[in-house]
């Protein structure tokens, strides 16, 4: 097999993310094989149980038993996805860099209708502090 041959890697924990947008698109407790399947067959079983057992260990999925018995189990979200995002943002702010140069970055480029829900938002905030 050549390097041309050889297929690309997938960024580093994008399958996590999309193990949990299966998850999430669901609505309802999951079983590995039906994760696998949500994935369209882009990764093995094995794959899918270890990711999803590394989410439980996160704090990111919970499982339970599986209703048709036996020893399987069913794995749901903890967090949906607009806390999951705040998160990561949060993280990104919190992390190296000129905090005060991100969020002007960020905001020049935000949408006139997005920026009047922040203005919106961040009323509140100061309201609820006050």
């Amino acid at each position: 097999m050549t390097r041309q041959d050889t297929p690309e890697r997938r960024p580093w924990g994008s399958l996590e993310a999309d193990v949990l947008a299966v998850l999430r698109a669901a609505g309802e407790p999951l079983t590995p094989a039906q994760v696998q399947a949500g994935l369209d067959g882009a990764a093995a079983y094995n794959t899918v149980q270890t990711i999803l057992t590394r989410l439980l260990e996160k704090g990111m999925t919970q499982r339970g038993p599986s209703p048709h018995g036996g020893r399987g189990h069913v794995y749901w979200p903890t967090q949906g996805t607009a806390t999951v995002i705040a998160q990561q943002m949060r993280a990104l702010l919190n992390g190296p860099g000129d905090r005060r140069a991100v969020l002007r970055e960020f905001t020049a480029e935000l949408d006139p209708a997005d920026a009047a829900v922040l203005r919106g938002l961040l009323g509140q905030v100061r309201d609820d502090r006050a």
